[in-house]
């Protein structure tokens, strides 16, 4: 059962920020501390730099021969089945590692020459170099290092929602990247039949399908070793009739077949072709349609009916604040992403409506910040379920919610505008006074975006946004 059906949230993964795990079976994705690093996300830094604390911890004591207290940091690597990614069958229970191997595990890494050389930097290089290591085992690792954030976004998740969370359970130890050390703490949990669950935001999961053996051999040792040949004009140079000399990557796999040991050994020779392959690896967040099987017609024409359902007033706002949050899910992943509900800043005194990580590394909601100078760490969202026009009160609620650390861009989204002119002059007008950048969105326009997705019109939000933006910043 998934979650969502579980608690009766009435929403498709496209909806939802994190993956929509089956309690009851393992999901086959994986968190990649590799993509993990290369993303600009607060919550993916901070996460990535606990996972290097650990890595870097390790390799340390390796170096001054501390391999008794190195190894006793694996203890805690063991049962990561709370998050139900993974590659078990049936009920999750964590397979990657395990009590019973950890020592296993750790055995292979510093009995490793590709450890004892400083070949391995990143704990992801182990993936690469270290026999009997695979991308469930490096999985397995990240999430129990990580714990800490799994748990605190969990949260954050659930009451976003209105899941119930269960009081003064053990947390479990998680490293903590401050102090170089595993704690351990009594937190409100996500609790099902019993069993502890993590949720896990679908922005950093991934198949592993970049950061592999197998394609840094083929793409990047081999051709490599292509060039070295050609140069060399070794007896693996062959001749075509036009007389273009070439080597063929199947004579290279016959005299050097893949295997971690040849790749530690070539690495330790040409450290520069790793270099290459880790800065030339992309990876991107994955799709909803490959997390879930979501019908995106269906999908639209059910929320573009809720919305024409839900009728404006006080009465309703909490259904239409639900429902806007999954649409706002579905229009802007994953430059939008780990949203929070109700976020309280000058001590309480104010709350901002849902607020989203900006995560864009293009589009518009990159654009604001690299070329327009204007901070938006987060986007800030406020719901107002009005039957009548917002006005300068509305605008002034937003715009007196901005800052330099938080971000100066919102979106007000309402039911309708009368008089969208007068409108955009005001937002105009707070914009020129240096007091942020509101975007408003009503119904229609909220509608216009969802059938864009519907025809998997995938930058159409991003010219829909770049033109109200123009129209308030330029006009």
């Amino acid at each position: 059962m998934k979650i969502s059906d579980h608690f009766q949230l009435n929403k498709t993964q496209a909806e939802l920020d994190f993956v929509n795990i089956d309690i009851h079976k393992d999901t086959p994705l994986f968190i990649d501390p590799f993509f993990l690093n290369l993303r600009q996300d607060k919550w993916s830094i901070e996460a990535s730099r606990t996972v290097r604390s650990f890595f870097q911890f390790i390799l340390e004591l390796i170096r001054k021969n501390k391999v008794a207290q190195a190894k006793h940091q694996f203890t805690h690597l063991h049962e990561p089945n709370s998050t139900c990614l993974g590659l078990s069958k049936g009920k999750p229970r964590g397979r990657g590692i395990g009590r019973d191997n950890t020592d296993d595990i750790f055995d292979s890494i510093i009995q490793s020459k590709a450890v004892q050389t400083g070949l391995i930097r990143d704990i992801e290089d182990n993936f690469l170099f270290v026999d009997g290591f695979g991308k469930d085992k490096l999985s397995d690792m990240t999430t129990n290092i990580i714990r800490k954030h799994l748990i605190n976004y969990t949260v954050d998740q659930c009451v976003l929602h209105g899941i119930a969370l269960r009081q003064n359970v053990p947390s479990g130890f998680y490293w903590n990247g401050q102090n170089c050390q595993w704690e351990s703490e009594y937190c409100e949990m996500l609790i099902i039949d019993n069993t502890k669950i993590l949720l896990v935001p679908k922005s950093i999961v991934s198949f592993c399908k970049d950061y592999t053996p197998d394609n840094y051999y083929q793409h990047f040792v081999l051709n490599f070793l292509q060039n070295e040949h050609l140069q060399m004009n070794s007896v693996f140079v062959k001749n075509r009739k036009s007389g273009k000399r070439y080597v063929t990557k199947k004579d290279l796999k016959e005299e050097h077949p893949l295997s971690k040991e040849f790749l530690r050994e070539f690495t330790r020779k040409h450290p520069e072709i790793l270099e290459k392959f880790k800065k030339s690896t992309k990876t991107y967040p994955l799709r909803n349609l490959d997390i879930a099987d979501v019908n995106l017609y269906e999908l639209v024409n059910y929320l573009i009916e809720q919305l024409a359902n839900i009728p404006a007033g006080a009465k309703s706002a909490t259904h239409y604040h639900v429902l806007v949050l999954g649409i706002l899910e579905l229009l802007f992943y994953p430059h939008l992403i780990y949203p929070v509900k109700e976020k309280e800043i000058h001590q309480g005194r104010k709350r901002i409506d849902i607020t989203f990580d900006n995560a864009a590394e293009s589009g518009i909601f990159a654009r604001l910040s690299q070329n327009m100078n204007i901070p938006c760490q987060y986007i800030m969202i406020e719901c107002k379920n009005y039957s009548s026009d917002p006005h300068n009160p509305e605008l002034d609620q937003l715009a007196g919610r901005f800052s330099t650390n938080r971000g100066k861009v919102g979106i007000l989204l309402c039911r309708t505008i009368d008089n969208i002119p007068l409108f955009l002059d005001r937002c105009r007008d707070t914009f020129k006074d240096d007091r942020g950048l509101i975007i408003p969105l009503v119904d229609l326009d909220i509608i216009e975006l969802l059938k864009s997705v519907q025809t998997l019109h995938y930058n159409y939000s991003d010219r829909f946004l770049s033109n109200r933006i123009r129209n308030i910043a330029i006009h």
